[in-house]
């Protein structure tokens, strides 16, 4: 089992939804800061006025030196900003790669897959080289968010699900055995199920058409819906618990759901008369 306490995270789209609550529930469970110059929980975010309010909110609540908001584009400013963590944090144990948008009208759509997915590689790949044993790193964690819709077909967000596979995919082969036998960094997947955060709002939707638009908003509120606060302690389970190239399901305000078998048997099915 893999514990919270003591442990230096950084979290991107931290500053509202399921990231916020995440950044909380840490910070609850014990995350640390190493020396007292060193903070416990980078939190990036490209919203400053509510990034700042949680670090001063947190602050307040857990002691100064708990938390430490950067502003960042995680398109734009990843480098920068995660260099500028590692200096002042001295040590990064874990990256939970939170980030997301979901809309794929023709005007987002380009930034949705530079955020879900570009991003989303840059940031575990970065995290990975100063993590690995094999190059002096001490190893470390990698979470990455994929969704349902990275488990299923839809007709009415084809560019979000497909952003949502390829974290899935690329999560997965990154933690393979051999990878993480070398390296010594653990890569897990949390699959969310739809989540009462901002991500859902009616003005952040979007659909490649119009009328596909008005069906996500219907189709939306009939799917089961988990509370922001299910979602983090389905991934800190998660995060205790898994393994490399794990796969994790927390929906419907269930306990989350190691689901690596079903994964691998889909794979199996698919990659079938490939190799023959």
């Amino acid at each position: 089992m893999y514990e919270v306490k003591d442990k230096v995270f950084l979290v991107t789209g931290a500053a509202s939804g399921i990231g916020a609550v995440v950044v909380r529930s840490l910070l609850e469970n014990g995350a640390k800061r190493r020396t007292a110059s060193h903070k416990h929980i980078a939190a990036l975010d490209i919203d400053e006025p509510q990034g700042t309010a949680l670090e001063k909110e947190l602050s307040k609540k857990h002691g100064q030196n708990r938390i430490r908001f950067i502003e960042c584009d995680i398109t734009v400013q990843l480098h920068n900003a995660v260099d500028t963590a590692i200096q002042e944090f001295g040590y990064i144990d874990v990256v939970i790669n939170n980030a997301g948008i979901m809309s794929d009208s023709p005007d987002v759509y380009l930034k949705e897959i530079a955020v879900n997915v570009t991003a989303l590689i840059t940031s575990s790949l970065k995290a990975y080289e100063w993590m690995r044993q094999d190059r002096g790193g001490k190893g470390g964690t990698i979470i990455n968010i994929s969704s349902i819709v990275g488990l299923m077909q839809s007709p009415l967000l084809p560019i979000y699900s497909a952003t949502k596979s390829a974290v899935l995919q690329f999560s997965n082969c990154l933690g393979m055995e051999p990878n993480y036998a070398l390296s010594g960094v653990r890569v897990l997947t949390i699959c969310f199920g739809c989540t009462e955060t901002p991500l859902l709002d009616d003005q952040k939707l979007g659909g490649f058409t119009k009328e596909i638009k008005e069906k996500i908003q219907i189709g939306i509120k009939k799917l089961p819906q988990q509370s922001a606060q299910s979602a983090a302690d389905g991934l800190l389970a998660a995060y205790r618990n898994g393994g490399s190239g794990s796969t994790w399901l927390v929906t419907s305000n269930r306990q989350a759901e190691e689901i690596t078998q079903n994964v691998k048997d889909a794979y199996k099915i698919l990659s079938q008369g490939v190799l023959d």
